[in-house]
């Protein structure tokens, strides 16, 4: 696929000349004259590379930055201005800006640029897949009945090519147990491409899986490649498609049928060849008897059915689990590695795990961060996790930070049971308590390492 460019500025002439260029040079490119009008064509095409002008009526080249890495931040954005200062160029980067280009523009340093771009870009998208792993480095790791079963369903079903439903609650491994089949199929040299189901609206089903034509409608300003298309000779992993509307999953299974696709806007069919592999945290025979997913869509998937075993139903892997969590975090945060003790692994062994092998990584990343000792011991254990469960970890006015006279103390206490109560309610996930705190990650962190 082309890498592709949006040239945002307000002088016809340069859109123009730039355009002309980078077609010339392989590069997909769409073209808008103001942040606004940027922001709409992001919206709908995101493209690799932004190219944009700092100076322009009405929303300006910051403000539009600005905009863009709030909603888009994997986007590179190279700034073009005529008035190059360093206090511009120290704005825009410290607001995401990859680089600056000053104007007279230099075909070759504009090239240059977007290539070194697309380059920085790739390896973000590497990688966030390697962190997005992962979890999915230890999700199936253990020696537990149900893990050695579901490892030997995995070495089966994998050289197979036909196609697989995955079953299993939030959290515990579902997206692995498919990258794994994927990586251990005739088809691994071949691209995975994932789809998240419930993301996708149902206005924009078409042209995220099927692709557009330039032109197909108003806001179709270059050629699009779809989700199929891309897949093709590899695999599509439908993640949760138990979430797909009934209108979505009545045009998947048509492609699916068929294996052609047809662009939106375009007049040939595609054929394609992929394998298709789908995830569900939902009983989907119950969804059936609800009219909420179809029958027919349901058995075209389920030619080979995989249970992924919640962390309860494998509970002697749990110690194994929380070691492999704490050499990864030693590794990551170049700290000494910390052990839990048997008394430690007593507790957590005989708590629920709603949210599986997720929740356990999130709680001992929060333990590696905020236990100074080298053991993690029974009394550095949550309250929530312990009989009894999340009540005993709310503060009430006799809490011991309200019989504090000290202000500084009371808050500190204040602070450090806040931020527990915050931490059980988003599943010890530090990026989503942070977000529902409304503070950054690493201010967080900092602030857990300060009260602990």
């Amino acid at each position: 696929m082309l890498p592709s460019v949006l040239i945002v500025d307000d002088e016809q002439s340069i859109v123009q000349s730039l355009s002309g260029l980078l077609s010339d040079e392989g590069y997909e490119v769409s073209t808008a004259v103001s942040g606004y009008e940027a922001l709409k064509v992001i919206d709908s095409d995101s493209p690799d590379v932004v190219l944009l002008d700092i100076w322009m009526p009405g929303m300006d080249g910051i403000e539009t930055l600005k905009e863009i890495k709030k909603y888009n931040p994997h986007i590179q954005v190279v700034i073009i201005t005529g008035h190059g200062t360093i206090e511009t160029a120290v704005k825009a980067t410290k607001l995401g800006a990859f680089d600056l280009v000053e104007k007279p523009l230099s075909i070759d340093k504009i090239i240059l640029t977007i290539n070194n771009a697309l380059n920085f870009r790739r390896l973000e998208e590497e990688n966030r897949y390697l962190r997005d792993k992962t979890l999915g480095k230890h999700s199936i790791d253990g020696e537990s009945a149900s893990t050695k079963e579901l490892r030997r369903h995995i070495e089966v079903a994998a050289p197979a090519d036909t196609w697989i439903l995955i079953c299993g609650e939030n959290g515990t491994g579902k997206e692995l147990v498919a990258r794994t089949i994927h990586q251990l199929s005739p088809r691994a040299e071949q691209p995975l491409i994932d789809v998240s189901c419930a993301a996708i609206r149902d206005e924009l089903i078409e042209s995220e899986m099927f692709g557009h034509e330039k032109g197909a409608f108003a806001s179709a300003t270059a050629k699009k490649i779809g989700k199929f298309e891309l897949a093709n000779n590899g695999t599509i992993f439908l993640d949760e498609i138990g979430d797909m509307s009934l209108s979505s999953q009545a045009k998947i299974l048509r492609v699916l049928q068929e294996q052609k696709i047809q662009r939106v806007g375009g007049n040939r069919p595609i054929s394609i060849n992929v394998r298709v592999i789908a995830t569900t945290n939902k009983n989907l025979e119950k969804e059936i008897e609800k009219g909420a997913f179809r029958e027919d869509l349901f058995y075209r998937l389920n030619v080979i059915p995989i249970q992924v075993p919640p962390l309860r139903d494998r509970i002697e892997d749990l110690p194994l689990l929380a070691e492999a969590f704490l050499e990864e975090f030693a590794i990551q945060n170049r700290s000494k590695r910390k052990r839990v003790s048997p008394a430690a692994i007593s507790i957590l062994s005989n708590y629920a795990w709603p949210g599986n092998v997720r929740e356990l990584r999130n709680l001992v990343e929060r333990l590696a961060i905020m236990i100074a000792k080298d053991v993690i011991d029974a009394e550095d254990i949550p309250d929530s996790y312990r009989p009894g469960g999340l009540s005993n970890a709310y503060p009430s006015v006799s809490a011991p930070f309200m019989k504090l006279d000290s202000f500084k103390e009371a808050r500190k206490a204040f602070e450090k049971e806040f931020i527990k109560i915050k931490l059980i309610q988003n599943e010890n996930n530090i990026t989503k308590t942070a977000k529902a705190m409304k503070v950054g990650r690493s201010y967080l962190h900092k602030k857990i390492k300060s009260l602990s």
